[in-house]
């Protein structure tokens, strides 16, 4: 078959290898997916939102619907990004097919071949994929802790003016964990108002916070048209289901509706209307809490059994939310050659290496807590800290 040229650029992802592996290997403790607990699906109160929608819309449910989403299920959307400091309305939100597809289709609106996306390092896979497919190259910015450092974003911004786009994840980052500062988040929106250009902010962790205080969103500190804000249901209701949206000025919704159009016509109209019902009829803080209460106890004995078990030379840093704990280990440890040793000794990771734009760094883990339960988290991270250990 002759292919698109772009394709030549395109490879399978890590994680889906590693988990082909865990496959083959039956009773490994896998902390490697980045999924939610199934066990904590609303599962009852979704039949039933099903129930009520099919009983009561059927007709509606069943067919076409609008290019932009379900108008009711946006405007609670609204709702929920009055608690990012978000004022906005229907007119500025659409819904995607997750929030992937919210990354893939504004890479499409705005990109063209070999432009430019500046990322954290490390950053989310998913989206260096996205941006791959649009024949697409990334630079990396420094950043630590506390975010990108303003001062080499601002130097990749003079040196790369064919950057359009800046995506950043500043709550509980995939895969690092952190969460961004709000001067950080500040000199972010300063540099991009200051050199033009549109900041994706994927915020699919923000609902999972269980540490610290909220900080103001990226969406809410910007003054005009320089950010596009990305949600999602996957994480706090069903993946399965492939919600998620957008929230941005006018002009990027007008004009998202045309690639959306083009791509797959509407989001899902049963799935939003079964979200939508879910909002209406129950508490979502409350399951929130649920969610973010078992995830913390998760957290907590993760990082208690990695201090035990764990060599000094590790270095991690403690979450407020999210569902990840990065682990950096001395530079000669190779993370994505240890790999296989590590499954056939029961426990699996992701190496860090999949994480940075130029796979130029091999030494950090990426762990999930968010699945595995109490008894697994420990035996797991116990065998992974004794293999660390014979590698220093």
């Amino acid at each position: 078959m002759n292919f698109a040229n772009r394709m030549n650029a395109l490879k399978p992802s890590d994680i889906r290898e590693v988990m082909k592996m865990i496959a083959a290997n039956p009773g490994t403790i896998s902390f490697a997916g980045g999924l939610p607990d199934p066990k904590l699906f609303p599962g009852e109160a979704m039949r039933q939102a099903t129930d009520k929608v099919l009983r009561e819309q059927a007709e509606s449910a069943l067919q076409y619907g609008l290019t932009l989403g379900y108008v009711p299920l946006r405007q609670k959307i609204a709702g929920l990004m009055a608690r990012e400091g978000v004022v906005t309305g229907v007119d500025n939100i659409a819904i995607t097919t997750g929030s992937q597809q919210a990354i893939s289709l504004s890479a499409l609106l705005f990109l063209n071949a070999g432009e430019v996306v500046l990322t954290e390092n490390p950053s989310y896979l998913g989206a260096l994929t996205a941006f791959k497919t649009f024949e697409t190259d990334y630079i990396s910015v420094d950043s630590d802790e506390a975010g990108m450092k303003p001062e080499d974003l601002e130097a990749k911004l003079v040196a790369h003016p064919e950057a359009k786009l800046i995506y950043v994840i500043p709550n509980f980052q995939n895969p690092t964990g952190r969460t961004w500062s709000l001067e950080r988040r500040q000199a972010l929106v300063a540099l991009a108002v200051k050199y033009d250009r549109v900041i994706l902010e994927d915020n699919a962790y923000g609902e999972v916070r269980f540490d610290g205080s909220r900080v103001p969103s990226v969406k809410s500190l910007d003054p005009g048209k320089h950010v596009v804000h990305m949600g999602s249901f996957s994480k706090v209701l069903s993946p399965g289901l492939r919600v998620g949206w957008i929230c941005a000025h006018e002009d990027f919704i007008k004009k998202f509706e045309l690639v959306k159009y083009g791509c797959d016509l509407q989001p899902a109209e049963l799935a939003q209307m079964q979200v939508d019902a879910f909002l209406e009829e129950n508490d979502f803080d409350a399951h929130l809490e649920t969610i973010k209460g078992v995830y913390k106890r998760r957290r907590d004995l993760m990082l208690e059994t990695m201090e035990a078990a764990f060599p000094l030379e590790a270095r991690y840093e403690r979450p407020e939310g999210g569902m990840f704990i990065w682990v950096e280990l001395p530079s000669h440890v190779d993370t994505k050659a240890m790999l296989p040793e590590a499954i056939k000794r029961g426990v699996a990771y992701i190496p860090g290496e999949s994480f940075y734009p130029l796979a130029d760094r091999t030494n950090a883990i990426r762990l999930n807590f968010s699945t595995m339960e109490d008894d697994k988290i420990v035996e797991g991270i116990k065998r992974l800290g004794a293999l660390i250990k014979e590698r220093l």
